[in-house]
């Protein structure tokens, strides 16, 4: 389905998803992460390496997700919580214990000391998964997240892949702020972002790839047309 959706209609999509058709956010964060996953392994694997940066939010357990899945298909992974693991919403403190049930050892960076060294030990071979800001972001990032993406854009990395969007991007205008991370592919969920379109995000994009979080697609034609 072509379509092009702004932060509001995206929030509107979730927001049905889960009272008007009864899909639990667990289960659209799990179709998310996992189809993001699978994009992942298609590109860049078999078997890998990935160093996973997770905010505290849901776009951060998109993250926490798409570790674990990458795991179970034989890539080696390293997952940075950048925050406080109790500020992190339900859904995604429900992914990031899974992920350290599974003993995968989240690395805490809470401050800019933590955060740079977490971002100098990025290695030539690893693939960087930006999952630390979503589409509610806007404006500029602050520090110490500003100096975290300033640190991985300048690191040695394979390749980096933005989990929605790349973070300090604004998905509705499409305008990058001062920290914004460099992506080579983008992951995006439920639709293109009306942003994308804009010719400022085009550097920071990569190629994009719309990744499908169990939705029905009546429900996308029905928000996309502004029927709700």
């Amino acid at each position: 389905m072509n379509i092009t959706l702004i932060r509001e209609q995206v929030r509107k999509v979730d927001e049905l998803a889960i009272h008007r058709y009864g899909i639990a956010g667990l289960v659209l964060m799990e179709n998310a992460g996992r189809n993001a996953a699978a994009v992942i392994d298609r590109a860049y694997g078999p078997n890998g390496r990935a160093f996973i940066f997770c905010g505290t939010g849901n776009n951060g357990g998109d993250g926490c997700v798409i570790a674990r899945h990458l795991h179970n298909a034989g890539w080696s992974v390293r997952v940075v919580l950048a925050g406080d693991v109790s500020r992190m919403t339900p859904d995604a403190s429900a992914n990031y214990r899974i992920i350290e049930a599974m003993r995968l050892a989240p690395i805490f960076v809470v401050d800019a000391v933590t955060q740079q060294a977490a971002a100098s030990s990025i290695t030539p071979q690893e693939i960087v998964i930006d999952a630390l800001l979503g589409t509610g972001f806007s404006g500029e990032v602050r520090s110490p997240f500003a100096e975290l993406i300033h640190a991985i854009n300048a690191a040695s990395k394979r390749a980096v892949v933005a989990v929605d969007l790349p973070s300090g991007l604004d998905c509705d205008t499409g305008t990058p702020g001062r920290s914004t991370i460099r992506a080579d592919l983008t992951i995006t969920f439920v639709a293109r972002k009306r942003g994308f379109d804009s010719q400022e995000a085009v550097p920071y994009l990569g190629r994009i790839e719309v990744a499908d979080i169990g939705a029905p697609r009546e429900l996308l034609a029905e928000v996309a047309a502004g029927l709700t």
